[in-house]
């Protein structure tokens, strides 16, 4: 389980240097769909940064970090870590839906990334404490 999570780390990387890209691009974003898809407009609006720091760095380093503690296999502190990237990334998808009314693919994926792999990390979790808890069976002589 721990390479398929770094491997989502990865794809979470990917997405957010995505952004990033999209962040500082002067010519037309070349995901630029149509009316409700437009990368361009989501990462040019304000809430693309957060405290002065644009959100897709944020997110890279989160998927970064995420990506260490899951190669560590430190299952525990990676879902103290996705949970509130969790969040963050659906007040980002609220945000897109309900005040800007247009949606970014490179944050569609990275929410599709950040949910698989609370989801996973916390089923890890719960199998890890469930593995702890067994009864310790008396060898027979």
């Amino acid at each position: 389980m721990r390479w398929v999570l770094v491997i989502l780390c990865a794809l979470g990387m990917t997405a957010a240097t995505l952004a990033l890209r999209e962040h500082y691009r002067e010519d037309a974003s070349p995901c630029s769909i149509n009316e409700r898809w437009d990368c361009g407009i989501v990462n040019h609006s304000p809430f693309a940064v957060f405290l002065g720091v644009p959100v897709a760095v944020i997110g890279m380093a989160g998927y970064f970090l995420l990506g260490v503690l899951a190669f560590k296999r430190a299952y525990r502190l990676m879902l103290l870590a996705a949970l509130p990237g969790l969040a963050f990334s659906l007040y980002l998808a609220h945000i897109e839906k309900d005040v800007l009314g247009v949606w970014c693919i490179y944050c569609a994926i990275s929410l599709g990334v950040i949910s698989l792999l609370t989801l996973l990390n916390f089923g890890m979790v719960v199998a890890c404490s469930m593995r702890s808890k067994e009864p310790v069976r008396p060898v027979r002589t």
